[in-house]
């Protein structure tokens, strides 16, 4: 994938994103992180700061070496995303949240199984959920990478989700529909533990999707 070049126009569609990740209850306060792949790094937005407040020179760049420029720290997970860009030339933006019905289930060290056929939108037949590492630390960027293996999003043991795309709209998209599914299966489970799709079944859903609404990569 070609990564683009960084600019404001860019930092500036990253901060509207993480805003985003509030306005439809993906996450609250200060809580998540979002980046964007550019030649030579990622852009990322910065810890501990309100997203509302942000400008774009607040967002920091890391470069592929790990270095950060900018006026502002780094989210303390920018690890994850450096460690996951690294492993997957297709993903060209991350959103990360901790949103309630996906942290709920990985505060039980629960993934998403195939219990609905839009399991398949995050690129294979469940969501696992990565193994628990403290935030911010590259233990835990090796973990989500191995859970994202052939997959566009995963839950994070006692911590919240991560969705990647091609564009920071993708992503977002993958991450609402994630937390849709996680409300849903949390619902599902207040009743016993649902039926699952068979694999041949998930792979004709993979297959269908490649060809469903309008073209597009992820």
């Amino acid at each position: 994938m070609t990564a683009v070049l960084d600019s404001p126009a860019l930092r500036e569609r990253v901060i509207l994103t993480a805003r985003a990740l509030n306005s439809l209850n993906l996450n609250r306060g200060k809580a998540g992180n979002v980046s964007a792949r550019v030649d030579g790094g990622f852009v990322i937005t910065p810890s501990g700061m309100a997203y509302d407040a942000l400008c774009a020179d607040d967002i920091a760049m890391i470069s592929d070496a790990g270095n950060v420029q900018g006026r502002s720290a780094p989210s303390s997970e920018w690890q994850m995303h450096q460690a996951i860009y690294a492993a997957r030339t297709d993903f060209a933006a991350i959103v990360h949240a901790h949103s309630p019905f996906a942290t709920a289930l990985a505060c039980h060290d629960r993934g998403i199984p195939p219990f609905h056929y839009m399991v398949a939108l995050a690129g294979g037949n469940d969501i696992r959920c990565a193994r628990y590492a403290t935030f911010g630390t590259a233990e835990l960027a090796a973990y989500t990478v191995e859970a994202l293996v052939e997959r566009r999003a995963c839950l994070m043991s006692h911590h919240g989700l991560v969705a990647a795309g091609a564009t920071l709209e993708r992503a977002l998209e993958l991450a609402v529909d994630v937390e849709a599914l996680a409300e849903i299966y949390c619902h599902a489970l207040a009743m016993g533990e649902p039926s699952l799709l068979s694999e041949d079944e998930m792979a004709r859903v993979r297959a269908s999707y490649r060809a469903y609404g309008q073209a597009r990569t992820f």
